[in-house]
């Protein structure tokens, strides 16, 4: 399967919609993609905005991952959503993230967080404006947690 081609995947395209949702319900706004061109999941997919979320395991792992995010970790689909989420960050910042996604956890979402995380090579970017919402289904279950963000940069 190519790197375009997992928006398909029933599993895929479900998820897509629930980030969507949840986005919208959580934080009362609309979600910043225009999905009249090609189907949510395709578009989402697709976004140039990168696009992550991950479970409720007790080390999250990386369950989405659009192809935005994909080409800024450096990691194809198989390899990113078996990521426990905590690797994405250098291990110095894991404990801002980890006090981020708590606050987005009991507020509902975060905006405007930034911080520092490391692709497949080792290569630290810095992260901007990033949207952190919790992944919760209209019956309350909550599915893990998401982020959207556009900004970002290699650090030299």
């Amino acid at each position: 399967m190519s790197l375009n081609d997992h928006w398909k995947e029933p599993a895929v395209e479900k998820h897509s919609h629930l980030l969507v949702q949840s986005y919208v319900r959580i934080c009362r706004k609309n979600f910043p993609l225009n999905t009249s061109v090609m189907p949510l999941p395709e578009a989402l997919y697709k976004s140039e905005y990168i696009l992550v979320s991950h479970g409720t395991e007790e080390d999250p792992i990386f369950n989405y991952a659009n192809g935005s995010a994909q080409q800024l970790w450096r990691m194809d689909w198989e390899t990113f959503t078996r990521l426990p989420s905590r690797l994405s960050a250098r291990e110095d910042k894991v404990e801002k993230r980890k006090v981020a996604l708590q606050q987005a956890l009991s507020e509902g979402y975060l905006s405007g967080y930034e911080g520092i995380r490391i692709d497949a090579t080792g290569k630290e970017f810095y992260i901007r404006d990033v949207t952190l919402w919790n992944v919760i289904d209209e019956a309350g279950l909550i599915h893990g947690q998401a982020a959207l963000f556009k900004h970002w940069e290699y650090i030299k």
